[in-house]
């Protein structure tokens, strides 16, 4: 995926391991096109799936940990004041807030993509990010209630 030219997309893709990491994965068909850059935690699942990417490791746990907030917020400000990337895309969890906040203020678009399967109620990486959002995206016709003015983009997994 090119913009204006040869240049290609350059994309971060942030999120935590596990289910997180596997609904961007099955993104595969758009950001193989891509100039890409994952972040996300080092785990054995994350290592084998992201072997030949490049990768950057962010700190875990982030659920109540301020210390690795304030590590994963200066590691956003570093890499993407150095990587200037055009969108950040993410469906969570706690390690997206720090880059959807900083890529604001550096004026890059960010992408959510609400995790498929919580569909009563909005998570809270979701409240947390959404001011930060360029553009939303949820899985299911439920969850365009919880979040007006998004954009149904149908199940990854």
């Amino acid at each position: 995926m090119s913009i204006g030219g040869d240049r290609k997309l350059n994309v971060y893709l942030v999120c935590s391991s596990g289910g997180h990491l596997a609904q961007l994965i099955s993104l595969r068909p758009w950001w193989s096109q891509t100039d890409r850059t994952w972040v996300t935690f080092n785990t054995a699942d994350a290592r084998s799936q992201l072997q030949s990417e490049r990768t950057i490791w962010a700190f875990h746990p982030t659920t109540r940990n301020l210390s690795n907030l304030l590590r994963n917020c200066a590691l956003a400000f570093r890499t993407l004041r150095r990587d200037r990337p055009d969108i950040v895309v993410s469906d969570g969890a706690g390690v997206a807030l720090p880059f959807f906040v900083i890529a604001r203020m550096f004026g890059i678009h960010t992408a959510y993509i609400e995790v498929f399967d919580r569909i009563d109620s909005a998570t809270l990486t979701a409240r947390l990010c959404r001011p930060f959002t360029t553009i939303f995206c949820v899985q299911w016709d439920r969850q365009l209630e919880l979040y007006p003015g998004s954009h149904n983009i149908g199940p990854l997994l």
